[in-house]
């Protein structure tokens, strides 16, 4: 299985969970997955940006335009109270699915 395929169905769990501690704009949200996995994931604008989108439509994110002192003006995104929940329900099914997969292959590396 590809990173690509896996990536789709953790995109917004992976987005959710960096902007639980704090407001972030699009770049810090992709460098934050890339860090924490290790540089195994990373984020790209294809499907970072869509997901953000998606996310704020959905009323899980709120996003305000800021001025950088570096450049042109950043979007930054926050999580809702929806957003919150969102979460905290992708969270406990990935922990179901990941414990289940690990059971089912766990065997394979001693076969």
């Amino acid at each position: 299985m590809s990173r690509s395929q896996l990536l789709k169905g953790t995109t917004t769990l992976l987005i959710l969970a960096v902007l639980s501690e704090e407001e972030l704009y699009g770049y810090e949200i992709a460098a934050r997955i890339r860090e924490r996995s290790g540089t195994f994931i990373d984020p790209g604008e294809g499907w970072l940006y869509p997901a953000l989108h998606k996310l704020e439509l959905d009323g899980a994110l709120e996003a305000t335009w800021r001025e950088s002192e570096i450049g042109p003006k950043r979007r930054y995104y926050r999580l809702t109270r929806k957003g919150s929940r969102m979460l905290a329900a992708q969270a406990s099914e990935w922990e179901s699915f990941a414990r289940s997969v690990h059971q089912v292959a766990g065997g394979l590396a001693d076969a």
